[in-house]
């Protein structure tokens, strides 16, 4: 609890400076991802969205938890909100006005700002995660080993004959019991890696070649990953260009250093795609950018503003047709820390301005049969 509590209260002081910036009295959040953020990985919704069932008001002297009597036992005693400091406020579940009639009482006629619906400083609050704190390090690199032992231990157990259900099915399964949360699972066969970018599970029966991957959630952090799987000999035509898009991947993560322009990865990938032959293929799929409690924060074009900061997390995606390159990363003081690799894959060595990576290879299982 004394790391808990001092990863919290490092939390509890941006969103007091901020507040004191934009001189607000209080900061109401109640998105599924920033309750993770502050809560240092707690749970505020049965379902899935944007905004849980309990919010959290941050007063310069104050911590409140605003919910309702089905999920106001389940904050004190498992999300162990009492113990970060807030006061639970439940209202009985069928007052609609509860919350407000709260807000309304507790921040009285002051300004005050909600991470959520019209007029909300999401941005802002958003902009407060991107520095990962040692605690969420080392949460991310736990998440990280067990999302890719998941994916690659799917994707060894398929053979031709299996469909694309069988690879999600053993995804969802593995990732329940390690206390992941699928957030988006994809397995794709044989013409559909090459025909759709996002090619979500239909049932396709695998005769040559899986791709398989997805985003995990683990304690809020959120993890994404791709990989191959081929039943037949891998041609040269597709082992060269899988590596050179695992090429182009790698030239991103190089450039993906703190007090860069987020646009800078962007060319940097960009520069690779034309430098190999594939500079079409940029247009055709967007590149990724910023990961960490959303499955991206923000996709980076080159509209985007700002600067990468320290231990920003990113999953960088370029795609060439047919093949993709993706694992999660930090954007490390000294170099990229990588939040998945591979860890059951063959591995390929690959070295980018006199840092070597090492990245996931191609899985190549022929069937005795």
């Amino acid at each position: 609890m004394v790391g808990q509590t001092r990863e919290f209260e490092t939390k509890l002081e941006r969103i007091r400076t901020m507040m004191r910036k934009r001189e607000l009295f209080g900061c109401y959040i109640k998105r599924q991802d920033n309750f993770a953020w502050l809560t240092c990985g707690g749970v505020n919704y049965v379902a899935a969205g944007e905004t849980g069932n309990c919010g959290l008001l941050v007063t310069e002297d104050g911590l409140y938890a605003v919910t309702n009597n089905i999920e106001g036992p389940r904050m004190r005693d498992e999300e162990k909100l009492e113990e970060l400091g807030f006061q639970i406020l439940a209202g009985v579940w069928h007052d609609r006005g509860f919350e407000e009639r709260m807000l309304g009482e507790l921040c009285k006629n002051r300004v005050w700002a909600r991470d959520y619906g019209p007029e909300n400083i999401q941005r802002e609050v958003q902009a407060l995660r991107f520095s990962l704190l040692p605690e969420e390090i080392e949460r991310y690199r736990d998440g990280g080993k067990l999302a890719a032992q998941i994916v690659e231990e799917s994707a060894a157990e398929l053979r031709p004959g299996h469909t694309e259900w069988d690879g999600v099915g053993q995804m969802a399964k593995r990732a329940a019991l390690e206390g992941l949360e699928p957030l988006s699972l994809f397995c794709a066969a044989d013409e559909r890696i090459r025909l759709y970018r996002h090619a979500i599970a239909v049932g396709a029966t695998i005769r040559e070649r899986v791709q398989i991957g997805g985003n995990f959630k683990y304690k809020g952090l959120v993890i994404g990953l791709t990989r191959y799987v081929n039943f037949i000999s891998v041609g040269e035509k597709l082992r060269q260009q899988y590596r050179d898009n695992v090429e182009i991947g790698s030239r991103m993560i190089e450039a993906t250093v703190p007090g860069a322009s987020y646009q800078a990865p962007l060319l940097a990938g960009k520069a690779a795609y034309e430098r190999l032959g594939y500079g079409e293929e940029f247009a055709k799929h967007h590149q990724g950018g910023p990961i960490g409690y959303m499955a991206r924060d923000f996709r980076v074009d080159f509209a985007q503003e700002g600067t990468i900061c320290p231990n920003q997390a990113f999953c960088w995606n370029p795609t060439i047709t047919g093949t993709k390159s993706e694992d999660t990363v930090i954007a490390g003081e000294e170099g990229p820390i990588f939040i998945t690799g591979p860890c059951l894959f063959p591995a390929m060595e690959t070295e980018i301005s006199g840092c070597k990576f090492l990245r996931p290879d191609i899985l190549e299982k022929r069937p005795a049969w």
